[in-house]
């Protein structure tokens, strides 16, 4: 897993800076499943302050030299399709530069443009576009459900479509359109594959459920198949906390299926844009703080840090998870035993007066963690 984390612990940013967009996620982690765009989504998210864990779910696998793509162009060529499906941008342009390769390039770009050209979502049409090639239409939420609708009020009985797959077989799509009485040309590009180096994903699986990060994001729905695959046995507890303490941010509808389907709330932007992402985000996540008002100061709780009257202050988890508990009841007086519970398991109650030990030395703010004599510990009002 790579951690990337913007300034050193101990860096103090102001109030005018937190009210700066560079500043706007600053004390949150997030977490990036995405392999392919990994850089330039951590990079939109770390300019706006937060520290990123990288932990491709899935890598993409060019297939330009399969038989299968190439038989598929065949057949495409052999019996031109009337309608084409394309699902996604790198994976018309892997068919085309895989076509240019065998020398089929041109007849291929006759066949599409004489064909009524279905783009999925933006990607997929600017790469049309990009080939010289037109779309007559595209859904406006990029869904399936609306292509099957809308091929099906077109009538597509007798007809051929080519459909470009999303990295792997889609029989409920190619079932979908037969039932129609279309004939289906599946044209295989890519493939997902598990990511070389599966431990980051593992460890983000247990960030997750431990609620060490704030956000999750995903650009592909398989991403998302890939992330409960890899919880495994944890798989219950990482949706939980999905469900819960962890915001889900989807790049768009098709994305975000797979997790509705399992009733986690999920935020996605109008436009399935990397920056949209990133902006809804910035939205999102400070809505969802902890704000008080503790001995005449202003505390904000993010998720690796507290904001003490307008000053960031990167905290350590156990400090944090202290800072936590006694955020949830202000006012009232915890124990030790009560606050080792908030601590990870094999802690002692030495573990948390270090804690709270380190938690005012990070606060760096007399009075906001108020000690009660043989009772434990309080935010007070």
């Amino acid at each position: 897993m790579t951690e990337r984390t913007p300034g050193a612990r101990r860096t103090v940013i102001t109030a005018a800076a937190l009210a700066e967009p560079a500043a706007s996620l600053s004390g949150y982690t997030i977490g990036v499943t995405a392999d392919r765009r990994r850089d330039e989504l951590a990079g939109l998210l770390e300019s706006r302050g937060a520290r990123v864990v990288l932990a491709p779910a899935l890598r993409i696998v060019p297939i330009a030299d399969d038989a299968e793509l190439r038989a598929a162009t065949r057949a495409c060529l052999d019996s031109p399709p009337d309608i084409v499906l394309v699902n996604t941008g790198i994976g018309m342009r892997g068919w085309l530069e895989a076509a240019d390769g065998w020398g089929l390039g041109e007849p291929l770009r006759a066949v599409l443009s004489r064909a009524y050209v279905v783009a999925r979502g933006p990607k997929a049409r600017a790469a049309i576009r990009s080939a010289g090639l037109q779309d007559q239409w595209s859904p406006e939420g990029e869904s399936f459900d609306e292509v099957a609708e809308h091929l099906g009020a077109r009538g597509i009985a007798g007809l051929t479509v080519a459909i470009q797959l999303h990295g792997e077989s889609q029989p409920e799509y190619t079932e979908a359109l037969e039932s129609a009485g279309a004939r289906v040309i599946e044209v295989p590009v890519y493939r997902w594959a598990p990511p070389t180096d599966p431990a980051p994903l593992h460890r983000l699986v247990d960030l997750i459920t431990a609620r060490l990060v704030d956000a999750v994001t995903f650009t592909s729905a398989p991403a998302v198949g890939a992330l409960l695959r890899a919880a495994g046995a944890q798989c219950d507890a990482l949706l939980e906390a999905l469900r819960t303490d962890v915001l889900a941010a989807c790049v768009g509808p098709v994305t975000a299926a797979p997790l509705r389907g399992y009733d986690v709330p999920v935020v996605a932007p109008g436009r399935a844009r990397l920056s949209a992402l990133v902006r809804t985000i910035v939205d999102e996540l400070p809505r969802r703080a902890v704000n008080l008002e503790v001995s005449g100061h202003t505390l904000t709780l993010r998720g690796h840090a507290a904001i003490v009257d307008g000053e960031l202050r990167p905290l350590a988890p156990a400090p944090m998870a202290v800072l936590r508990a006694l955020a949830g009841v202000p006012g009232r007086v915890l124990s030790r035993a009560a606050l080792l519970q908030a601590l990870p398991r094999g802690a002692d109650e030495h573990a948390v007066e270090m804690a709270v030990a380190r938690l005012r030395a990070g606060l760096a703010t007399p009075g906001i963690i108020q000690t009660v004599v043989k009772r434990g510990y309080r935010l007070p009002s």
